[in-house]
């Protein structure tokens, strides 16, 4: 199957490079350290809790700890989605290998679908290194496992949003930095679209709101999952997805 090989070309070129290597090890490093601070802060309110029973109140792990740490997650992955998609497109345009991509019988929608499922196995794996925390952490610690499943799959979710932007900005340049930069800038921009909302007035403050790409998270992080907010994702990585098969289109036949 076209998908599969593509799959697995692309799966193996992120190791081939240094890319895998670096996002993984970044990602393992700032999500340690935001696990390691969670858990030092938890276990300084604990001793406390301790000694006076009453600051122990509310005390819970996967409020202090867990859902904290999917939010910090989300924002790392702001900053590295854009670096894992970025060489897709535009490193086989810059080299002219995407014409010779074209005169295989090869669909554009197989060559797509191809590329981004290896970028997803690559976010999956990141996700796979934080999950190894959480799992320490529920050795030793109760925690509501419906809360962290909700958790990832919202961050599931947000992550295939992050990708379907990062390999449209791919398609769009050549230049690899244009498209890391251009597809940060736009998903920033995103993010924070959502903070002037309660300045915006009552009809466009919940549009502002509707938009924001981390706003559809907080219900996943409360461990409910939405269908409102699933659709929105859904919806943002098939529009992306939609209009970078269009570029391709129209690179084929520009030739």
């Amino acid at each position: 199957m076209n998908v599969l090989a593509i799959f697995k070309k692309e799966f193996r070129a992120y190791f081939a490079s240094p890319i895998a290597y670096v996002v993984l090890t970044i990602f393992a490093l700032i999500s340690g350290f935001f696990f390691y601070s969670l858990l030092t802060f938890f276990s300084l309110n604990s001793l406390q809790a301790a000694m006076n029973p009453a600051l122990g109140q509310g005390l819970n792990a996967s409020e202090w700890i867990v859902r904290p740490l999917f939010r910090d997650i989300a924002v790392t992955m702001l900053l590295l989605m854009p670096a894992a998609t970025m060489r897709l497109f535009s490193e086989e345009k810059k080299t002219g290998t995407i014409e010779l991509l074209f005169s295989y019988p090869i669909r554009d929608w197989e060559l797509l679908l191809g590329k981004f499922l290896a970028a997803l196995a690559l976010y999956a794996a990141m996700l796979g290194i934080s999950l190894l925390d959480v799992a320490m952490l529920g050795s030793f610690a109760r925690l509501e496992w419906g809360l962290i499943v909700s958790g990832y799959i919202g961050l599931l979710l947000l992550g295939m949003a992050f990708l379907g932007l990062g390999i449209l900005a791919s398609a769009l340049t050549e230049n690899q930095v244009v498209a890391a930069v251009g597809a940060f800038g736009v998903l920033l921009l995103l993010w924070v679209i959502g903070w002037s909302a309660e300045a915006a007035g009552p009809t466009l403050g919940p549009i502002l709101s509707h938009l924001s790409i981390i706003n559809h998270y907080d219900s996943f992080a409360k461990g409910t999952i939405e269908s409102r907010d699933v659709i929105y994702y859904l919806n943002f990585t098939l529009l992306c997805l939609f209009l970078t098969l269009r570029s391709l289109e129209s690179k084929r036949w520009r030739g």
